[in-house]
């Protein structure tokens, strides 16, 4: 065991068998919650697999061995506790939640099921329906299907092209091997982190993970497979679904950059400018003063690779191309008039305060400092984000505003008409 890095609360420690364990101790509460994190999230499926991620999330917490489904959630609800799983495009992840006392007995059945599920193929069948009913439940709704679209012809054949859901062919097609597989590949103690917060000291913490899992051993002879993902080359478009709606999504998505390029905080700064509540410049311009926008934001995901920078707005069929005409312009000005110091210093106020305000219970700690851990930006990247946000002056955000947000792709979705004649 080495432990590496300690930053005030917050330990970092390697176990024997590779498993980084985080640990931010915070006695306020008699409660610990913890998140495990595996580099196994949608991006790391074949893309005729598309949606085999999200099947796992589903169907790991429903039979692992010696206990049914049934079973574990006894076990879970029994003592009020909490324990899911989830999948985000760059990992995958189990949940839980629960007062100090029970936390050995859920951190225990926690590994049990990551350890070894036993995916029954009943849960999988019914999972797989209940995630095709999502699919299809999805094509009715036009944000959905316009950002869907917008994905698809900026990432082409990266996984990000597809929805965490997959479509209906491939999540019909994946099997009970399909997950048997994906799961012996990544589900290893030197791919894992455990991000833990609440009432326990570090030894502890310490003894309790190595106890449970300090038996697990990496597969001998068998390394990691890397991802090999394809150049994704920027060749903005437009199109175009025409669908019988009360109202026309219009969408303008740019190619942007990952969370580890010098760039990224300017263009978190921006998209908070332009989307990020009721005060922001997309809301005041184009609802509050113009009328066009029945919703209307922006967004810019932090992912660990290449991520979209996204604006879009909802507006009435007959307002369609004037509404892409304004949203085209707000972007615009990004890049040819500087951000006043006001309208800067504003952004940058509600950015910092919504992220102190995102690091509140325990549960929130551990994901943040595990999410870290995982995109392999280590904790101290919590105490450089807000000095880089800081630090972004206009000059800057002018500069990478223009490097990145020049030209969009446009993905429409409406009634035909009013689609078609906007692009004409």
């Amino acid at each position: 065991m080495t432990t590496s890095l300690k930053k005030s609360h917050i330990h970092r420690t390697v176990l024997d068998n590779g498993i980084v364990l985080l640990l931010t101790e915070n006695p306020t509460a008699d409660i610990i919650a913890a998140r495990i994190f595996i580099r196994a999230g949608s991006c790391y499926e074949n893309r005729e697999q598309a949606g085999l991620a999200h099947l796992l999330s589903a169907v790991l917490t429903k039979g692992c061995e010696g206990l049914s489904s049934l079973q574990i959630a006894e076990q879970v609800e029994s003592i009020g506790a909490n324990l899911s799983a989830d999948t985000a495009a760059d990992y995958f992840q189990l949940s839980l939640k629960t007062v100090t006392a029970d936390f050995v007995d859920i951190l225990t059945l926690a590994a049990k099921i990551l350890r070894s599920p036993t995916f029954p193929e009943a849960e999988v069948e019914l999972e797989r329906r209940i995630a095709l009913q999502d699919i299809r439940s999805q094509k009715e709704h036009p944000f959905t299907v316009a950002f869907d679209q917008l994905r698809q012809v900026m990432y082409q054949d990266h996984p990000y092209a597809m929805s965490a859901l997959g479509n209906e062919s491939t999540m019909s097609r994946i099997t009970r091997a399909d997950l048997v597989q994906f799961h012996q590949t990544y589900f290893r103690p030197d791919n894992l982190v455990i991000s833990i917060a609440g009432r326990i000291t570090l030894d502890d913490a310490v003894a309790v993970v190595e106890k449970v899992f300090g038996d697990w051993q990496p597969p001998a002879a068998k390394p990691l497979p890397t991802l090999n993902l394809p150049n994704l080359t920027v060749q903005p478009e437009y199109v175009i679904i025409p669908q019988q709606t009360q109202q026309s999504i219009v969408m303008l998505g740019y190619m942007a950059t990952a969370v580890n390029s010098p760039d990224y905080a300017a263009l978190k700064l921006l998209s908070t400018y332009l989307g990020n509540g009721l005060s922001s410049r997309l809301f005041v311009e184009l609802r509050e003063k113009r009328g066009l926008a029945y919703e209307v934001s922006a967004f810019y995901p932090t992912r660990l690779f290449p991520a979209t920078f996204v604006v879009y707005m909802g507006t009435a069929p007959e307002n369609t191309q004037i509404a892409l005409s304004g949203l085209q312009a707000e972007v615009d000005l990004l890049y040819t008039s500087p951000l006043t110091e006001v309208a800067l210093q504003a952004a940058k106020n509600k950015i910092l305060g919504q992220y102190a305000l995102g690091k509140q219970t325990n549960g929130q700690l551990a994901q943040i400092y595990g999410w870290y851990e995982i995109l392999g930006l280590g904790i101290e990247f919590d105490q450089k984000f807000q000095e880089l946000i800081t630090n972004v002056n206009a000059e800057d955000a002018m500069t990478v505003a223009s490097r990145y947000l020049q030209k969009p792709y446009v993905s429409l979705v409406g009634q035909e008409a009013a689609v078609k004649n906007a692009v004409i």
